[in-house]
């Protein structure tokens, strides 16, 4: 482990100046040369830190920061440090969108390359991160609180009404995580009224052919499984318990094959989409089931393979309960059933990144700094790049050593990352477990 990778290093290298450059340049908000303003990619580290150091307030930050902004050529010893005043007209001047294209630019999977030998050459925290050639993500989200002022109220909104109104506006944080090694891999930010699963289907479209994203039942709907579908990517998520899912074939492994068929197809054309599933022909032939696609040759029905399980005592009331997994895996010669059912308890590795940037890294119940939307969302992105920060620090020391995910400790990488905030000091992976 590099020194470099301690302190404010842990962001530059993971956030390199070319790319905030970039992002600033396509963002269109560079600073002219002449006007003696804080540069845009100083603004950009300085409310990175702000992230990092979420007790501290903006001038005890921005010391904390220049240093290490010189140590890497990115400060000018000349200049002095900045007034809390003078970074929030920068961070004004620097909008919303630029931390949204910072995050696009350097915010990727930090596990590894996916493929045939993934699963088999992952070391660290990497070995929870596939299911042989897919690349494991998982879909979450949750909320932040923000200053209660009146640009915030206005654009975010509150959770509840009346009496029963929250105390402070809310943004809704929408994400997909690489699970393993916990990373936000992308995310939607929007008011707290735009709900997850109208997020969720902005995220979609990322998707890429070599991942399996799993999700909750709350996730699912016909709408959201087409669209992550046609993708590419795999698909594990967990059955709405309302959810009709049609025996059309038991598999040799006790699974057995359903259709998934959109709502506003009903009576005799559902019947037939059932009856050819079910005589074996090929639902993504227009010519062979012309039932099976819509006047714009849109699918309107999938194939899919479903899994049930029992976990006993989940609760704690001494009562099972059971789990559905519907997936887009339907030969059980490419995931076993048992497989399966490990890879969506990976889920929940989401669940500890959220926590990890809402608890550890933000601060239990803290409310955000920032009093303009633009700023809110500028500092919810900031959170996201560092959280992802950290969290590829931490991959690379836990493959360094091979240490089993659940011995890294992200408290303590985050620990050693603030007491170190102005040297430097070389983390071995044997202090992170």
């Amino acid at each position: 482990m590099r020194p470099d990778q301690v302190t404010l290093g842990v962001l530059i290298s993971q956030v390199s100046r070319e790319e905030v450059d970039a992002a600033v340049e396509v963002c269109g908000v560079r600073e002219k040369r002449s006007d003696g303003k804080l540069p845009a990619h100083v603004t950009a580290y300085l409310t990175l830190g702000l992230a990092l150091f979420a007790d501290d307030d903006y001038t005890e930050v921005a010391t904390k920061v220049t240093g290490s902004l010189d140590r890497f050529g990115c400060w000018n010893a000349a200049w002095s440090v900045p007034t809390s005043s003078a970074i929030t007209q920068a961070r004004k001047r620097l909008g919303r969108r630029v931390f949204a294209e910072v995050f696009e630019r350097t915010c990727g999977p930090v596990a590894g390359v996916a493929g045939p030998t993934a699963a088999m050459g992952a070391l660290g925290t990497a070995r929870g991160s596939f299911l042989r050639w897919w690349r494991l993500l998982a879909i979450d989200g949750f909320e932040v609180d923000l200053p209660d002022s009146v640009e915030n109220a206005a654009e975010f909104g509150y959770a509840g009404s009346g009496e029963n109104r929250s105390a402070f506006p809310k943004a809704r944080v929408v994400a997909l995580a690489e699970c393993g090694t916990h990373a936000f891999v992308a995310a939607e930010i929007d008011a707290y009224a735009v709900g997850e699963k109208t997020l969720a289907q902005r995220l979609y479209p990322r998707l890429r052919g070599d991942e399996l994203l799993t999700a909750d039942r709350g996730f699912y709907s016909w709408q959201a499984w087409d669209a992550a579908q046609a993708t590419g990517a795999a698909l594990l998520w967990r059955a709405p318990t309302q959810l009709n899912l049609p025996v059309v074939r038991v598999l040799s492994d006790g699974t057995w094959l359903t259709v998934l068929i959109k709502p506003t197809i009903r009576g005799g054309r559902r019947e037939r989409l059932l009856a050819a599933a079910r005589a074996g022909a090929d639902l993504g032939d227009i010519n062979t089931v012309p039932d099976a696609f819509d006047d714009r040759g849109l699918p309107v029905v999938h194939l899919a393979r479903v899994l049930e399980y029992d976990v006993s005592d989940r609760v704690g009331n001494g009562t099972g309960e059971l789990i559905t997994l519907i997936t887009t895996i339907t030969d059980p010669a490419d995931a076993r059933a048992d497989e399966l059912a490990a890879a969506y308890h990976e889920r929940w590795e989401e669940e500890t990144a959220n926590d990890q940037l809402k608890t550890h890294l933000r601060g239990p119940g803290k409310v955000l700094r920032s009093r303009l939307p633009d700023l809110a969302h500028q500092e919810i992105w900031a959170y996201l790049i560092v959280h992802h920060a950290i969290s590829a620090l931490t991959a690379k020391a836990s493959a360094a050593a091979d240490l089993d995910p659940d011995q890294i400790s992200f408290t303590k990488a985050l620990r050693m990352i603030r007491r170190t905030a102005t040297g430097t000091a070389d983390i071995p992976p044997s202090r992170l477990d």
